[in-house]
C-alpha cells in the first residue's frame, strides 16, 4: 500500500505532469492506487496524493466499475449543479458540503494507452471533478469561499492536533 499524503504536504499543491510512457510500470502503479484507495476506504485517489506528480487518478464508486484516468481533460461540465458532502483521503475525517456540476464529460487514456471519452453524472461526476482537481494542485476545501474554508480548516486542524 502506498502512503497517502495529508493536508500540509506541499506536493498536494503542485500540478501533476503528463504520463509519457505506458507499460508494466504504469500498470503496476495503477494497481497500487486501486489497493491504496480501497484500504483507505475511499472512492477516488489521485497520484499526487501518494507523492507522484503524474496525471493519473482512479475511481471506485459503488455500482460502477473501477476506472483509471490517465492524462485526463475535462471537455465539458453541466450548467446544473448540486450540493453534496465531500471528503478526502488527504484530509481524513473532514467532510463539508460543496457545490459542483452534476455531470461531466472527460477524455483520458486507460493504462494500456487507449483513449476514451466518458460522460458521467451524479457521484461519479463529482469524484472525477474532485480527483482531477488534485492533479491541478487543488483540494476540495480550496473551492469553498474563504471565510467558510478558514472555519472548516481551523476545526479540522484543532481535531487533528488533539
Amino acid at each position: 500500500m502506498l502512503d497517502i499524503l495529508t493536508y500540509g504536504n506541499e506536493t498536494l499543491a503542485k500540478k501533476a505532469e503528463a504520463v509519457k510512457e505506458f507499460g508494466p510500470d504504469l500498470s503496476a502503479f495503477v494497481e497500487e492506487l486501486y489497493t491504496t484507495m480501497a484500504k483507505g476506504k475511499g472512492i477516488g485517489l489521485a497520484a499526487t496524493q501518494v507523492d507522484r506528480l503524474l496525471r493519473v487518478f482512479v475511481t471506485g464508486v459503488d455500482e460502477d466499475k473501477l476506472r483509471v484516468f490517465i492524462n485526463p481533460e475535462i471537455v465539458a461540465t453541466s450548467p446544473e449543479e448540486s450540493d453534496f458532502e465531500e471528503g478526502c483521503l488527504s484530509l481524513p475525517g473532514l467532510y463539508t458540503h460543496l457545490t459542483r456540476p452534476t455531470a461531466v464529460k472527460i477524455q483520458a487514456w486507460n493504462e494500456r494507452g487507449r483513449p476514451f471519452t466518458l460522460e458521467a453524472d451524479g457521484l461519479l461526476a463529482r469524484v472525477i471533478l474532485h480527483e482531477n482537481d488534485h492533479l491541478n494542485g487543488i483540494l476540495f476545501i480550496d473551492r469553498l469561499n474563504p471565510v467558510r474554508r478558514d472555519r472548516v480548516l481551523a476545526q479540522y486542524l484543532r481535531r487533528t492536533r488533539m
